[in-house]
């Protein structure tokens, strides 16, 4: 697929020219010694964008913004978050312009090493796009957590706000009659953005013709209905989002009649080996979903990193995968009450794919939904956000070596001192953290994760609700924040940083 490899290299030259500026220090001059490894310098500034948290009268949306201390950022900065105009969420109206316009803007950032707080109630809040510059930029992370009290989707649902770029895999969305399934896509540009939608179902490439050359203006953002764009209903679809020109956020919102929901963060672009991370121990079914966009078929090996080491769950030792198809299984309970990651790598051929995971969690009527897609490892550092003193569980694991990893609790947005504990991750394992909670902790709190040693680590949280009137759960991954940025020496052969 040539058009993904091109959109692949604009999006990330993009990304590089937008959304992570260094400072270049004066070049040393040439010598005859060794290559020097490449200085890592902190961003000066960066871009989030926040797709609208949701259209439920119900929802009670919490957004929390935090920049960790990073030493050598200079400069005093600022961080601003402000709200775009919407339309009213399928493609014909995606196309025509039909507006609502922009809400306030729920929450102003603060200082470094501080998160702040704000809400809003209802389904007016707008989607959000946001700069930070100076010391607010280097790991700037903005989430919205949202309890729904009843209805579709209800439950809690939670989203890290993510970069804009030009292209996104959604693997474990649906069209199917219970589903409901947004994606939402947000232009933080001044130009319009030009995008195309493509869906896979189990026999490949689903006929649209509505979801070509869809328009999302300037500082806008388009809530696209999957099921207006094919008329088939299926229960497990990938959604390939391809940017023809300009940048956008996406980002999908499932929501189920019965199960609840939660939002799909898109998957690590198409590899040969993919890691799911956290999956929650108490799991009463998971569902893996797969994709890949390559011309042969994909064999994969499927083995489940637990908290005693690598293990392969009976009758689910591999998943093949037709080319160009989605494909799913059902895993069942397959973490059994334990720590667990999913750990997909090639079988004799190594072909590039994407993947997700559908949890339940509860029984019966009392069952919710969330979603894990394969995601980046945690890298120099990573944050999550919304934490709260009860209901909160860090899974972290180290895949291929033994690594050791820094957790840190920030201090509360109302109030509390930060803490920190090293952690040491056994190769081939998954653990659940006992997380640092600060002292006198007043409110929700950010955990920001750093490699110290070893790995890489890949980590993901799990939220739960503590509120009674309404159950639920969420789970967010923690990729590397790219608040650093690799700066080589002018005397340095590039190719070293490949």
């Amino acid at each position: 697929m040539k058009r993904t490899t091109v959109s692949l290299i604009a999006g990330t030259a993009a990304l590089a020219a937008v959304t992570a500026f260094a400072v270049v220090q004066e070049p040393a001059q040439a010598g005859t010694g060794a290559p020097k490894a490449a200085a890592r310098l902190p961003v000066e500034r960066t871009g989030l964008v926040c797709p609208a948290p949701s259209t439920s009268d119900l929802a009670d949306t919490q957004y929390t913004s935090f920049t960790p201390v990073t030493e050598g950022a200079t400069g005093d900065g600022k961080a601003t978050l402000a709200g775009v105009t919407e339309t009213s969420g399928d493609a014909s109206t995606a196309q025509n312009g039909k507006k609502k316009p922009a809400g306030k803007t729920p929450v102003t950032p603060g200082t470094p090493g501080k998160p702040v707080a704000g809400s809003v109630s209802g389904g007016s809040a707008p989607a959000l796009v946001g700069t930070a510059e100076g010391t607010y930029a280097p790991g700037w992370t903005v989430q919205a957590t949202t309890g729904v009290a009843a209805g579709t989707g209800r439950g809690l649902l939670g989203v890290t706000c993510g970069a804009p770029d030009t292209e996104f895999w959604f693997p474990a969305t649906s069209t199917a009659a219970d589903r409901t399934d947004y994606l939402h896509l947000t232009n933080p540009d001044d130009s319009a953005a030009v995008v195309d939608v493509e869906l896979y179902g189990p026999e490949g490439t689903l006929e649209s013709s509505v979801g070509d050359g869809i328009t999302v203006p300037a500082h806008s953002s388009e809530p696209i209905l999957l099921s207006t764009l094919t008329t088939e209903k299926l229960d497990d679809v990938t959604v390939h989002v391809n940017v023809r020109s300009g940048r956008v956020g996406a980002a999908v919102q499932a929501l189920d009649d019965k199960l609840g929901g939660d939002w799909l963060t898109a998957s690590a672009d198409p590899a040969s080996t993919l890691i799911i991370p956290g999956i929650p121990k108490d799991a009463t079914a998971v569902r893996l979903v797969a994709f890949t966009p390559d011309d042969s078929d994909a064999d994969l090996k499927i083995q489940l990193a637990s908290t005693n080491g690598l293990i392969t769950p009976a009758g689910h030792e591999t998943l093949h995968i037709k080319a160009g198809s989605t494909t799913s299984v059902d895993l069942g309970d397959v973490t059994r009450g334990e720590a667990g990651s999913l750990i997909l790598s090639p079988g004799d051929v190594s072909t590039p794919f994407v993947a997700a995971v559908r949890i339940t969690r509860g029984k019966g009527n009392d069952q919710e939904t969330s979603f894990i897609p394969a995601t980046a490892p945690v890298g120099t550092r990573a944050t999550v956000l919304g934490n709260t003193a009860k209901g909160t569980t860090l899974s972290i694991t180290a895949p291929r070596a033994t690594a050791q990893v820094k957790v840190t609790a920030s201090a509360g947005t109302e109030g509390g001192t930060a803490a920190s504990k090293t952690y040491t991750i056994k190769a081939g394992t998954t653990q659940d953290v006992a997380l640092p909670v600060p002292a006198g902790l007043k409110g929700t709190y950010a955990l920001t994760v750093e490699t110290v040693s070893g790995g890489p680590v890949y980590a993901s949280r799990t939220l739960v609700s503590t509120d009674e009137d309404g159950p639920g759960f969420t789970t967010q991954t923690l990729p590397d924040d790219r608040g650093t940025v690799a700066v080589p020496d002018s005397t340095q052969d590039l190719s070293i940083l490949n």
